[in-house]
């Protein structure tokens, strides 16, 4: 069941759309900006040597995206998708202010990915029933989505981040607490204008064969995608880990007689996604009208050799700068060209395990998603680990083979993707912009 789709008001979307928006907005203001402090926090205050921190770095980062498998499942079948996000909400806050304690520090992790469990698969869920099924603005909907994703982790850690970095740790955590308390709020506000929970009933006895039949056939597939995704994950997720270390270490933050927190640099890859995201839907849409758009996989093996390139390049300018700081321009080149393969990558995926779901399946099959995150983030760590035994360029050369690897097995999953992909097309719509 959809809202009315004549309801306008964000960009030519209904009025429940800019509710999810700032809803994730907030939530991902909280998570970024104690991610951000995390790293730093650990080795400087809590003292733990640095292979260590950057293992529980990565466990934390991974099980935050492992715990929505069973929220997804909780939701799916008992709870609901909108009490499910008021209860993570609520639960992730307890869990920040937590934060503020340094004998709470291991429980706040837990409690924190346990509330994230239910509510990473439950928000974004409810962005397809805002349509109705032949409503043409469900093409631009994940991507509009995936913008408030990152204005929530661009504004983190310059404001999480300065406070932590500047007035102590555990200030930068209280706010965002705050931030995930504004997220509630508007949620809880806005409720009127969200579609209804889908029924927990027993599906009839067509619509569930149609869909175990298309989960049986694609399967492989999906798992496919997964494997690869985590591949690319092993790089993509260094940024807040072992090139967040790099930064402090190795490059000139000067600006004039200003040296720029160390924190913000976090915050160039989600202010990209914000002036990207416009560009490349119109060209995707464009390419699309005119029958070049490209299969989803061709489109995020794409994705992956930006990445790649990214890090090769970040490997020459690091061996290239024999020693010496690095200046933090070239990292503002390097972040234009990951958060280009990025924007190639994880919201095609997600409008792309979105849109097969079936209905009542939906928060379910999105946690799947979110599996290749766990999985990538618990790797990163344990690579990141490796970090203090290998020269910057080394390790920089070794995530853009990563990468490349991850492009690889993307393009071989392409093809048979793309007539499943038409087999979806007569039940479910187009949730990624560009997509056939």
């Amino acid at each position: 069941m959809s809202v009315a789709a004549d309801e306008k008001s964000f960009l030519g979307q209904p009025r429940g759309l800019p509710v999810l928006f700032l809803t994730e907005m907030w939530e991902k203001f909280s998570f970024f900006g104690m991610r951000t402090l995390l790293v730093y926090y650990m080795t400087t205050t809590l003292l733990i040597e640095q292979g260590r921190a950057s293992l529980i770095y990565g466990l934390y980062t991974a099980v935050i995206y492992l715990t929505p498998i069973a929220g997804g499942v909780l939701a799916d079948r008992w709870l609901g998708r909108r009490r499910s996000v008021v209860y993570g909400a609520a639960i992730m806050i307890l869990g920040h202010f937590m934060m503020a304690s340094e004998s709470l520090f291991y429980p706040a992790l837990a409690v924190i990915a346990i509330g994230n469990g239910l509510f990473l698969p439950n928000l974004p869920g409810q962005v397809a029933g805002l349509y109705k099924p032949d409503d043409p603005r469900r093409g631009s909907a994940y991507n509009i989505y995936y913008m408030g994703v990152n204005l929530g982790a661009f504004m983190a850690p310059l404001a999480c981040g300065a406070v932590g970095e500047i007035y102590g740790w555990h200030w930068g955590f209280a706010l965002a607490g705050v931030g995930m308390a504004a997220g509630l709020a508007i949620y809880l506000a806005g409720g009127r204008y969200l579609p209804p929970d889908p029924p927990r009933k027993a599906r009839s006895e067509g619509e569930q064969g149609r869909s175990e039949g298309l989960a049986r056939s694609s399967l492989w597939l999906f798992g496919g995608v997964i494997l690869a995704v985590v591949v690319f994950r092993i790089a993509y997720e260094q940024v807040g880990n072992t090139l967040a270390l790099w930064v402090g270490s190795d490059v000139d933050r000067g600006l004039g007689g200003w040296t720029i927190p160390m924190t913000w640099f976090q915050s160039l890859n989600p202010l990209l996604v914000f002036l990207l995201t416009p560009i490349l839907v119109t060209a995707w849409d464009r390419a699309a009208r005119k029958g070049r758009g490209g299969s989803s996989l061709t489109r995020m093996a794409t994705g992956a050799a930006l990445v790649a390139g990214a890090f090769f390049g970040l490997a020459a300018i690091a061996a290239l700068s024999d020693g010496n700081a690095v200046h933090w321009l070239w990292l503002a080149v390097f972040f234009l060209l990951l958060t280009s393969g990025e924007l190639f990558i994880l919201p095609v995926g997600l409008g792309l395990f979105g849109r097969l779901a079936p209905a009542q399946m939906t928060a379910t099959m999105i946690a799947a998603w979110f599996l290749a995150a766990f999985a990538g983030n618990l790797l990163a760590g344990v690579v990141g680990s490796t970090w203090s035994w290998m020269t910057p360029a080394a390790y920089f050369a070794l995530m853009g083979v990563t990468a490349c690897i991850a492009g690889l097995g993307l393009l071989l999953l392409a093809r048979p993707f793309r007539k499943l992909e038409g087999e979806g097309a007569g039940s479910v719509q187009t949730a990624n912009a560009g997509a056939e």
